[in-house]
């Protein structure tokens, strides 16, 4: 009968015994923060199977459903924490599928204007509010936990951000 994985604090303590002279101070948060992002990808998951979009590619579109003007890929990587090239292929994918515009920047030949299309808003439209509830049903056992979880959250992204 195989065991089960380790849990982080052991891990933890197994890197310290077998180097010791290892900051392994990180494990715990990092691993924590690695299985909830894999908690939320399972319970969206199954919301696009089938569906027109992928996860990653509403998170895009998301950004795009309510801007009042057209939006570098740059600025949407930037957001989305994602490579230029990523965001150019998935751009590319929406652009020949019909989810999107782009047309040259007039004031940047280098890039182009992203606009979200009529049926990108109709797919976001329909896709977003699902993944919301699923998102909701996740998160919903915090209670009054929530408040704190943001404040904890939000203080770590700060302290990310000045190192990145």
């Amino acid at each position: 009968m195989p065991s089960s994985p380790a849990s982080p604090f052991e891990v933890r303590a197994q890197w310290a015994e077998h180097n010791p002279g290892l900051d392994t101070s990180p494990m715990e948060l990092v691993g924590l923060l690695k299985h909830a992002s894999a908690l939320l990808n399972q319970a969206v998951e199954p919301l696009y199977a089938g569906a027109p979009l992928t996860a990653p590619e509403v998170d895009l579109l998301i950004l795009l459903r309510h801007a009042t003007d057209p939006v570098i890929a740059r600025r949407l990587a930037e957001r989305l924490g994602l490579s230029r090239a990523g965001v150019s292929k998935t751009l590319a994918k929406l652009e020949n599928r019909g989810f999107i515009t782009r047309i040259p920047n007039p004031a940047d030949r280098r890039a182009a204007l992203v606009t979200i299309t009529e049926t990108g808003a109709e797919a976001v439209d329909q896709l977003f509010p699902r993944q919301l509830a699923a998102e909701v049903e996740l998160l919903a056992g915090l209670g009054e936990d929530r408040e704190w979880v943001l404040k904890a959250l939000g203080r770590l992204v700060e302290a990310m951000e000045s190192r990145a």
